[in-house]
């Protein structure tokens, strides 16, 4: 359990410059949908080279043609847990402040909880607790930097994002349901290249490429700039590439439901990390009574994960 707090919390390092980045480009004006297809681009590009220094040409076509055994599945998963997701973070990035943002996103922790139902799951009432506690920490953590709330902004931010909450998880899940064949929901995808994970994040990637081509199509936006299409590439290194697959690592080789919302409940730890983040890149961070209180909360609830856990 420790080993997947730890791995947890790296992918969440990696996944915060998705939220500092995001804002950096949306400052600096750029489209929001070329924010989110750019990130896939690169991410497929930067995959399809590990992947060639992992295992050459066989390697890719191995993978392309499991990819079209199972095109219906990969398209479905890839379109709701990497299109879905990413398209609702970058759309809220242009109408709301990083806050609401970083704070509506760790609903994902909770959404978790619903996702994992869905599939059947089951869990002592202790992994609500503690979700619960992680997730009032960061809404503290965030809250506290609230100059002026504006409804439109809620709206417009925190919804999206709130969708995407759900997204996220849930493509996630799909992939661990039928790398497991667990669930008669999702079809039973028996190969070797699932153990590893830039192979999976692969998949995914090209599951939601017709995804983008159709947003692509119909919002027809005007093209990048150049200091977008570098701020994307990074967010495709660090979050797409080394965020999703540790934490997709993570989560193949968590046994139980219990161990599963662990993982997912790390996530939290991005919330420390964008304000760092933020620090850095802007200047700007102020911590109050609030925000320690919010910490203390978010250290306590994956705390007691780990004690829990390590109890049964």
């Amino acid at each position: 359990m420790f080993k997947l707090i730890v791995l947890g919390i790296l992918s969440g390092a990696f996944f915060s410059t998705t939220f500092v980045l995001n804002e950096l480009m949306s400052v600096q004006g750029g489209h929001w949908l070329y924010s989110a297809t750019l990130r896939y681009f690169f991410m497929i590009l930067f995959l399809a080279i590990i992947l060639l220094f992992q295992g050459g040409i066989k390697r890719l076509t191995d993978i392309v043609k499991l990819f079209k055994q199972n095109y219906l599945f990969w398209t479905i998963s890839g379109t709701i847990g990497f299109g879905f997701f990413y398209a609702l973070i970058c759309f809220a990035a242009d109408f709301s402040p990083g806050w609401v943002i970083a704070a509506s996103w760790q609903f994902t922790i909770v959404a978790t909880l619903f996702v994992l139902l869905f599939f059947g799951k089951s869990f002592p009432k202790k992994i609500w607790f503690f979700s619960s506690l992680i997730f009032i920490g960061v809404c503290l953590v965030n809250l506290s930097h609230i100059d002026n709330f504006e409804l439109s902004t809620f709206i417009y931010g925190a919804i999206p994002v709130l969708l995407a909450s759900f997204c996220y998880p849930l493509g996630n899940q799909l992939i661990w349901e039928s790398q497991n064949g667990s669930s008669t929901k999702v079809p039973h995808i028996k190969s070797s290249l699932l153990k590893n994970s830039f192979n999976k994040v692969m998949l995914l990637c090209l599951g939601s490429i017709p995804f983008w081509l159709i947003l692509l199509l119909i919002i027809q936006p005007s093209a990048p700039s150049s200091s977008q299409v570098l701020n994307s590439s990074l967010v495709a290194l660090f979050s797409g590439v080394f965020a999703t697959t540790i934490f997709l690592y993570a989560r193949g080789i968590a046994k139980d439901s219990n161990e599963i919302a662990a993982v997912d409940a790390t996530q939290a730890s991005e919330v420390i990390f964008a304000m760092l983040g933020g620090f850095l890149l802007f200047g700007t961070i102020s911590l109050s009574s609030f925000s320690i209180i919010g910490l203390v909360l978010i250290m306590l609830g994956l705390f007691l994960f780990i004690k829990y856990q390590n109890k049964t």
